[in-house]
């Protein structure tokens, strides 16, 4: 059982660090697609970035695992509340919205089931 965990905690952290790589390589896309959402979009992207990297890092190394997943969980909760819910009114972007939105929704809930998991684990020496 411990592997299926040790598996499910890696493949759930891996995305996040491509996505926060994206967030450097791609600054250009989500300033165009943001721009509007977010004051100091391009810090914001970069910072965004940084911390998607750094709570997939804090996951896969277990190294406060509890306090990378609740933090990971507000971010996906702010992007639900500051980017995901004003595009649901906009005719254009509705589908991709609720897309983005439930997806967002199921990665807080596993972020918030992983910090429940590993509160007591978070400081056992080992990558895996």
């Amino acid at each position: 059982m411990k592997n299926l965990t040790t598996i499910g905690r890696i493949l759930f952290a891996l995305p996040f660090a491509i996505f926060g790589l994206n967030h450097f390589i791609m600054v250009d896309f989500f300033i165009e697609k943001f721009s509007f959402f977010i004051p100091g979009t391009s810090f914001s992207i970069l910072l965004t970035g940084a911390g998607l990297i750094l709570a997939s890092i804090s996951i896969i190394s277990k190294k406060y695992i509890k306090l990378a997943c609740i933090l990971l969980a507000i971010m996906l909760f702010i992007f639900i509340a500051a980017i995901h819910i004003p595009r649901l009114f906009n005719e254009a972007t509705r589908v991709a919205a609720m897309f983005a939105l439930l997806k967002d929704t199921a990665l807080m809930g596993g972020a918030l089931m992983i910090a429940g998991i590993y509160q007591k684990e978070e400081n056992e020496p080992g990558i895996l």
